[in-house]
């Protein structure tokens, strides 16, 4: 992700920060780099995991689920509904909030949703090289380091709710 290196103030060299505001060298006014939203969705077909194969960085060629950045002013909700659209020509609905997960030192912020396909036609997007349905004992290997513990968060979630455990 793109950071400044200069005060949009008085262009004085910015000091960078792993966490809080970037500060000026010259005047000392503080640059906030706001964290970037991501939404993603986990969807099951006929108990099997809907994963697709990623077209673009980061991790491209792995597997992962329908997922991308929330636009400016759009609802995160309606971000996870468009990404899975985008990314398997599939109409979801959101059943819930499986959680939102952030690690110390990186920018992205990913919202993950539990939802269920309604209608559409399973096609690889623009972003995404394949489409495929994983029983969840036998998964490929996933993008990125927290799709373990999503899984682990989301598996918990259904058996609280009473949910066939997959």
């Amino acid at each position: 992700m793109h950071q400044p290196s200069y005060c949009g103030f008085c262009g004085g060299g910015l000091e960078h920060h792993t966490i809080g505001p970037d500060i000026c060298a010259d005047c000392g006014r503080p640059t906030y780099a706001d964290p970037k939203v991501a939404a993603a969705c986990i969807i099951t077909i006929e108990g099997a995991l809907l994963l697709v194969k990623r077209a673009i960085e980061p991790q491209i060629g792995k597997w992962s689920f329908p997922s991308g950045y929330v636009n400016r002013g759009e609802e995160v909700e309606a971000a996870a509904i468009r990404e899975v659209a985008e990314e398997t020509h599939l109409d979801a609905r959101i059943n819930w909030l499986v959680g939102v997960y952030s690690r110390k030192g990186h920018p992205v912020v990913l919202t993950v949703y539990d939802a269920t396909a309604i209608g559409g036609e399973m096609v690889a997007g623009e972003e995404t090289t394949d489409i495929g349905l994983f029983p969840l004992d036998s998964l490929p290997d996933l993008a990125f380091e927290h799709d373990e513990g999503v899984l682990r968060d989301w598996r918990a979630e259904r058996r609280r709710r009473g949910l066939v455990t997959l």
